[in-house]
């Protein structure tokens, strides 16, 4: 992953920046919401504008998202921010006197291939729009 960022922490940004649009939106403000640090929080957003996702605006802290929520998929976020793009990782240190170890990796790509296009295939039908949807429904209810 670019940074050791989390897919987690790239949708509490992007919820964020769209929930709190009249609130602090400094990465000094961000990250006391995620309970990181500043930098790290330039940086993912950084990649997260590379990746068309928000606009920010060289100094001034009004960073918005790029689209509607509606249009911006977990899948999108997602590709913004990991590199390999691998949910599964497939241990390469085995070994090849082993039956198994000689053939574990083969046997995995397979498998781990599967799981990957299915998880894919979700996240592209998760909309950033209904996990900020769920938040204020969470928020709403812990509030009465």
């Amino acid at each position: 992953m670019k940074y050791s960022h989390k897919l987690s922490d790239a949708v509490h940004v992007l919820s964020y920046i769209e929930i709190e649009k009249d609130g602090d939106l400094s990465s000094k403000g961000i990250a006391g919401s995620i309970e990181s640090n500043p930098s790290l929080i330039r940086r993912l957003m950084s990649a997260l504008s590379k990746a068309g996702l928000i606009i920010t605006q060289s100094g001034t802290v009004s960073p918005k998202l790029a689209r509607p929520a509606e249009d911006i998929s977990l899948l999108d976020i997602y590709n913004a921010i990991d590199d390999d793009h691998n949910l599964l990782h497939i241990d390469e240190k085995t070994n090849i006197n082993c039956p198994v170890g000689r053939n574990i990796q083969q046997t995995l790509d397979g498998a781990y291939e599967k799981v990957q296009r299915a998880a894919e295939q979700s996240m592209q039908e998760i909309s950033l729009q209904s996990l900020i949807d769920d938040i204020l429904v969470r928020e709403a209810d812990r509030n009465r």
